[in-house]
């Protein structure tokens, strides 16, 4: 009679068959990497929606179909936001600089044709030298970043960036990706696990990591070119992210890191690309 371990084995793997091979099977490890990383694949490409972006051009993958799901997500985090942040500025004035610019650079480009609600909020943090924006249109900046401004077309060139993430519906397709990167990575890990060791699900994820950082990087280099057109559009001098980015490089001192170990491009390789956006734009027009 066979053994108990011959048969649990005979029942994970159909080619063994009490010591014999009767032909080439398959691992169960190897089995259920495939089922999820099949999975994650068959998810990607229909529990998302395929999305033609009239900024960019190009073709994404979204994990929300419509802009008025974008717009809830961002309303509800919005207030978590700036809690976090410092909380809204008190100063007046200077709220009332961000509204006026961010409105004029969206009703100067194709952004007011959306049916994103653009907000436009100055953050009382200064020590924090950042801008974001959430899905829909919520719009951040510090009053650290703020505060480093020499002119208004600086504050402009961030908030242009900032809307061409949203336009380029950037947070909505990252989440996308993440979760697909997450599964295949997940799935990766089983197929390197030797079932004594961690290794080959660490380096799975961190391959992962690096693939999801290199789309946000893209990201960002989508956004600086958006940027500038919206500068143009709105009668900006688009050279002013030039200086944007002479900021955050000043800014960023001490606390730097590898490139592709990060979500951003390193501020002054971003110049050239902006230089040549400039250059393109303007040539068209």
């Amino acid at each position: 009679m066979p053994s108990l371990f011959t048969r649990l084995l005979a029942a994970m793997s159909p080619s063994f068959d009490g010591g014999r091979r009767r032909g080439i099977g398959c691992h169960p490890r190897i089995i259920l990497a495939v089922l999820i990383m099949g999975g994650t694949l068959a998810y990607h490409y229909l529990g998302t929606t395929e999305y033609e972006n009239e900024f960019t051009g190009r073709t994404q993958r979204l994990a929300f179909a419509t802009a008025e799901e974008e717009i809830a997500l961002g309303l509800q985090s919005a207030p978590m936001m700036i809690r976090q942040m410092g909380g809204q500025s008190r100063d007046g004035k200077a709220q009332a600089l961000v509204d006026r610019v961010g409105t004029k650079l969206v009703q100067s480009s194709l952004a007011r044709q959306t049916p994103y609600r653009f907000d436009f909020h100055l953050l009382g943090d200064r020590q924090t030298v950042n801008a974001f924006a959430l899905p829909g249109g919520q719009i951040f900046i510090t009053e650290a970043l703020f505060r480093l401004f020499k002119n208004e077309d600086q504050l402009a060139g961030v908030l242009g960036h900032e809307i061409g993430h949203v336009v380029g519906r950037h947070s909505n397709e990252q989440m996308a990706t993440s979760k697909l990167w997450q599964g295949l990575a997940q799935g990766a890990g089983v197929l390197l696990s030797d079932g004594q060791s961690s290794a080959g699900h660490q380096i799975a994820g961190m391959v992962a990591n690096m693939r999801v950082m290199k789309y946000g990087r893209d990201d960002e280099l989508e956004s600086d070119a958006l940027g500038v057109r919206f500068l143009i559009d709105a009668g900006y001098n688009p050279e002013a992210m030039v200086g944007v980015m002479e900021i955050l490089a000043s800014a960023s001192k001490g606390s730097s890191q590898p490139e592709f170990m990060s979500t951003h491009p390193a501020p002054e390789n971003r110049v050239e690309r902006i230089r040549a956006e400039i250059a393109k734009y303007r040539l068209k027009n």
